[in-house]
């Protein structure tokens, strides 16, 4: 026995997830969703939708008036929360009937909410006591200060008695806002300053704490089940070391950093604490991990984490299935001895975003052409956009959640690197190319990272891939060739019997091709499907089908298999090609083209002296000066 019906409240990825398990449970679903969200992909898979608001999130996914409205009229018997409003409606729920709200007194007759109980989120939710709380479980915990900080002048002194670095972050904060690393008394004030905004602008609540910061970590978390008859279970790790702006962007199950006696330690000590709280739900601990093994507790979330997909293709079990069987009041299945470590998974947060800022920047636009790579072997995809979709402003840019398989790391990480040159994503700028090289990067590979991996990695920012001199000619070489094969397709005319405007089709072709290095002389002969291409010096031969028509083109370059993407084209002879997941812009001429094109007027370039420009699309909410101020290190809040 389940529920008959059960409204998501969120949307996206994670709204998708739910209700694909729904489904398969036989649960009807009902979807909740802003006004510019009425064509999104959760709303399309739900039995039932409703709008809840504008776009804002504020006034639309966060609108408990508008939600309790739709669960009325509904009827539906379960929710499943966005863990931003969880907590508010328990509160309300669990008032004494006299105090209800009519409406949410009529909304939660018979609901049950498929979560922790308000204690657990309370309890979780609140840095500052989840630490007491984590002290009192006997949970390894991070040097700090137990309270709320009150002022800048207090946060220094604080910031003093613990040592630098310190960390400073929002009490109720989570995704990396409202967190600052502070080296000095300088940067404690700034921090303060800035957290405490961004923390009241995110949560509404700008309390904030400080605790010691561990220089150089791993952060590594522990998925935890508990149900609400006492058991609790520890599913395995994650290794979530992989962050930009201290937010995830590759992970994996299992660590290759921890051994069965650390793995077992973490585990204990985070079923201890989902016990402490009496915690009944799926829940992460999250443990920053030293060089030395040793491990501290960091937070616990109480919801369905986005890398939740990596345990369940080493576990083989459906979180969500399990979370709505424990809101139903069932006891857990499996027992600690059940739960095994098959294989290997990674998971890529594929995001709307420039890379080449700040390791990545919102993008927002429409998905003009969108294709998953489910076609290949042991690739999963959660994603809730479809070609068509539109990334706004509104929402967190996050594409999807790219997952592979593999029997081994090796096997789990070369999947990935075939999906990610696979993935066509067009309309937008993504962050295909920085994923593409942490995953295949020496220390990756070695298991040698930490949170400081892509600072460390690329200390003056991503630049995309650099190409070996055997890459580069194997670029060259595929651009050419398919500059040759559009040039014998213009020529061809289907379904007439055209006589040919020449006595025999050409068969060689002398090309100048200029990539972002230099200008390369390019020699093409054709051979059946088949081009011989000499690129300075050298011959490669390069194979392929040629479909011009299909976003994926398969080539083969003297027996190395590539997989690229031609992205644009114009009569100047102007390319971009995706190629080993950077996207490089060359100009392909004929010689004698190129030889004339020295006496062409060069186009000026574009006077930006006098303007200002945003990196990213955002609100301005500070201007922090007027005319005739004389400005230093300027800085725009957005």
């Amino acid at each position: 026995q389940t529920f008959e019906k059960l409204l998501v409240a969120n949307r996206g990825e994670i709204a998708c997830r739910v209700i694909k398990t729904c489904k398969k449970m036989g649960i009807k679903t009902v979807a909740i969703h802003s006004d510019v969200d009425a064509n999104a992909v959760h709303v399309k898979m739900a039995d039932e939708a409703a709008c809840v608001g504008p776009a804002p999130t504020s006034k639309s996914y966060l609108n408990m008036d508008a939600i309790m409205e739709v669960i009325r009229k509904t009827r539906a018997q379960a929710v499943s929360l966005n863990e931003s409003i969880c907590c508010s409606w328990l509160l309300i729920f669990s008032l004494p009937p006299k105090l209800k709200p009519s409406l949410s007194l009529q909304a939660s007759e018979g609901v049950t909410f498929i979560g922790p109980d308000t204690h657990a989120i309370q309890a979780m939710g609140d840095k500052i006591e989840s630490k007491l709380l984590a002290k009192n479980a006997k949970v390894n915990t991070i040097p700090g200060f137990d309270g709320v900080v009150k002022d800048a002048d207090e946060a220094v002194r604080i910031a003093r008695e613990i040592g630098y670095p310190v960390m400073i972050k929002a009490s109720a904060g989570g995704g990396g806002k409202g967190m600052r690393i502070a080296w000095d008394d300088e940067e404690t004030r700034e921090g303060f300053r800035f957290s405490s905004q961004e923390a009241a602008s995110s949560f509404g609540d700008d309390r904030l704490l400080i605790e010691k910061f561990i220089d150089n970590p791993r952060h590594i978390e522990i998925q935890v089940l508990a149900d609400k008859h006492g058991n609790a279970l520890w599913l395995n790790e994650r290794e979530c070391s992989i962050q930009r702006r201290n937010q995830k962007v590759v992970e994996e199950a299992p660590s290759t950093f921890l051994d069965p006696e650390t793995r077992r330690a973490m585990g204990e000590q985070a079923v201890a604490l989902a016990k402490a709280v009496k915690y009944s739900s799926a829940g992460t601990v999250e443990f920053l991990v030293d060089s030395s093994k040793n491990f501290y507790f960091l937070e616990m979330n109480t919801r369905l984490q986005v890398e939740h997909p990596v345990t369940e293709c080493i576990t083989g079990l459906d979180l969500v299935q399990e979370m709505i069987r424990v809101a139903k009041g069932y006891p857990l299945r499996h027992e600690q001895a059940d739960i095994p470590i098959n294989g290997w998974a990674v998971e890529c947060r594929v995001y709307a975003e420039d890379p080449y800022k700040s390791f990545g920047l919102p993008s927002i636009g429409r998905l003009t052409q969108y294709q998953e790579p489910l076609h290949l072997p042991s690739v999963r995809v959660d994603s809730g956009i479809q070609q068509g979709s539109d990334i706004s402003i509104y929402y967190d840019p996050m594409i999807s959640k790219l997952i592979t398989y593999g029997s081994n790391r090796a096997e789990a990480l070369k999947r990935m690197e075939e999906a990610l040159d696979n993935y066509v994503i067009r309309g937008v700028t993504h962050n295909i190319s920085l994923l593409r090289e942490v995953i295949i990067h020496p220390r990756f590979v070695q298991g040698d990272i930490s949170t400081k991996f892509l600072p460390e990695v690329y200390p003056d920012g991503f630049k995309g891939h650099k190409l070996t001199d055997l890459e580069r000619r194997q670029l060259l070489a595929t651009a050419a060739s398919l500059y040759v094969a559009e040039q014998l397709r213009s020529q061809r005319f289907l379904g007439t019997q055209r006589i040919p405007l020449a006595k025999s089709q050409r068969s060689s072709w002398e090309l100048s091709v200029n990539l972002e290095d230099g200008v390369h002389p390019v020699a093409v002969s054709k051979s059946g499907s088949s081009f011989s291409v000499e690129v300075d010096g050298m011959k490669l031969n390069v194979t392929s089908e040629w479909n011009l028509a299909s976003p994926l083109l398969s080539v083969t370059i003297d027996g190395t298999l590539r997989t690229v993407q031609r992205l644009s084209r114009d009569a100047s002879g102007n390319l971009s090609i995706q190629f080993l997941g950077t996207v490089y812009k060359l100009q392909i001429l004929t010689k004698v083209a190129a030889e004339l094109s020295k006496y062409m007027p060069e186009k000026a370039a574009e006077d930006t002296s006098s303007i200002l420009r945003s990196p990213m699309p955002g609100a301005v909410v500070a201007v922090s000066v007027k005319p005739g101020d004389t400005v230093r290190n300027p800085r725009i809040c957005i």
